[in-house]
């Protein structure tokens, strides 16, 4: 067997097959079935599934999130081999790539643990949030449905929520319990209270639906009406009982109250009846009354209108929409009656007969001198009394005409 040649090593004439280091020649096998070629192509092919396994090491730290740690041993594992393989090739080369390999691993482990810390502090950030907002529920919260729904919603958060270092994980833990445990005693206190004040409720709403009952048979209308009014005014401020009891007690006093209120308007329905009867009645008797003007025999208009007002006062009440309308027609027939039988005494009357007459020759006479002072004054040219005379003249003509009309109402 003659000595055969590789580049990275050779094929001695006795089958010895050497590898070429950078530490110098080594041998990796020896070869007795074939030629020395053959030796070559078989120890080359151990070289080339080893160098297959480092390139798919590459590939899966490049292209995948292998871990740090099970990288690192993939990569020990092959310089193990690589150290002592009996393989025909560049194993320098190799070892190189797979000390950069190790050298990217422990960027990635440096990395993969900043991506940790900065995880855990993304994380501790979150459930300090978490907490935090738990505990301003627990303080301050008033709306207890919506609190308890956020609380839940909080809880779940923080199990979904990556862990935070243990030391601060257990702390914020705590704090997230003892808020749930607060938010939970201030929320039953609270339904304790408003158990409480509902039951005070439902009790002073009994003793209003008592009360009501009570008035709901009185026939006491105005008096009855002002006290359910009352009792409104104290429902409405006495608050809510529980849902159940306030609709059963509120059952109660509507009941009452339209007892009451019914029975008050049907009595009210059958008076504005009667009522309007009696307006109907009334306007018929107006009707009669102004039928006696213009008054043309006193006596008889008088008889007719006592008879019409007594009938008018046996009638009664009217609605209070016809009151004015019947009685102020009335009056008005009573007034020109009133004044047609004044009008007649005065007529009648020597003594006011003489009194006017009186009137009209004292004004005729005192109109006839100022006639005559007026002249005089004029004959002297003295402006002054003239017109001090024609001042008087005109308001005793006035006072004439008057006078005269007085008289003659006596023997018209």
């Amino acid at each position: 067997m003659t000595t055969a040649y590789h580049p990275w090593g050779r094929v001695d004439a006795d089958g010895t097959v050497y590898v070429r280091t950078a530490d110098g020649e080594r041998v990796i096998g020896s070869w007795q079935a074939g030629s020395p070629e053959e030796a070559i192509a078989f120890f080359a092919r151990k070289y080339e599934a080893l160098e297959t396994e480092v390139v798919l090491l590459e590939q899966r730290i490049a292209t995948t999130d292998m871990a740090p740690a099970q990288a690192s041993a993939s990569v020990q594992r092959l310089l193990q081999h690589t150290a002592d393989a009996n393989a025909l090739g560049d194993l320098d080369g190799l070892r190189a790539r797979l000390e950069r390999l190790t050298e990217d691993v422990g960027h990635r482990r440096e990395e993969a643990k900043a991506a940790r810390e900065q995880a855990r502090v993304a994380a501790r950030e979150t459930k300090e949030r978490i907490v935090a907002e738990a505990e301003q529920i627990a303080a301050e919260a008033t709306h207890w449905k919506s609190s308890g729904e956020r609380m839940r919603e909080l809880l779940e958060e923080w199990k979904a929520a990556p862990h935070a270092e243990r030391a601060a994980e257990a702390v914020l833990w705590k704090r997230l319990s003892a808020a749930r445990n607060a938010f939970t005693k201030r929320r039953k206190a609270y339904f304790a209270n408003l158990e409480a004040e509902r039951e005070d409720v439902r009790a002073r709403k009994e003793k209003l639906c008592a009360d009501a009952e009570e008035l709901s048979g009185s026939t006491e209308w105005g008096p009855t009406a002002s006290a359910f009014r009352e009792l409104m005014r104290q429902w409405k401020e006495a608050g809510r009982a529980d849902r159940d009891s306030e609709a059963e007690l509120w059952k109660r006093f509507r009941a009452a109250q339209d007892k009451f209120f019914t029975a008050r308007a049907e009595v009210f329905s059958a008076k504005d009846a009667a009522l309007r009867e009696h307006a109907v009645a009334k306007e018929q008797l107006l009707s009669q009354a102004q039928a006696l003007l213009p008054v043309t025999d006193i006596r008889a208009a008088r008889s007719a209108l006592r008879g019409i007002q007594e009938k008018w006062e046996q009638i009664g009440a009217v609605p209070r929409d016809a009151r004015e309308h019947l009685e102020s027609g009335l009056r008005r027939v009573e007034d020109a009656l009133r004044k047609a039988e004044e009008t007649q005494w005065r007529r009648s009357n020597p003594e006011a007969l003489a009194r006017a007459e009186g009137t009209v020759a004292q004004l005729r006479s005192t109109i006839a001198q100022l006639e005559q002072q007026l002249a005089r004054a004029r004959e002297r040219g003295d402006a002054r009394a003239e017109r001090t005379a024609e001042e008087a003249l005109t308001a005793r003509r006035a006072w004439l005409t008057e006078a005269e009309h007085t008289l003659a109402e006596f023997s018209s």
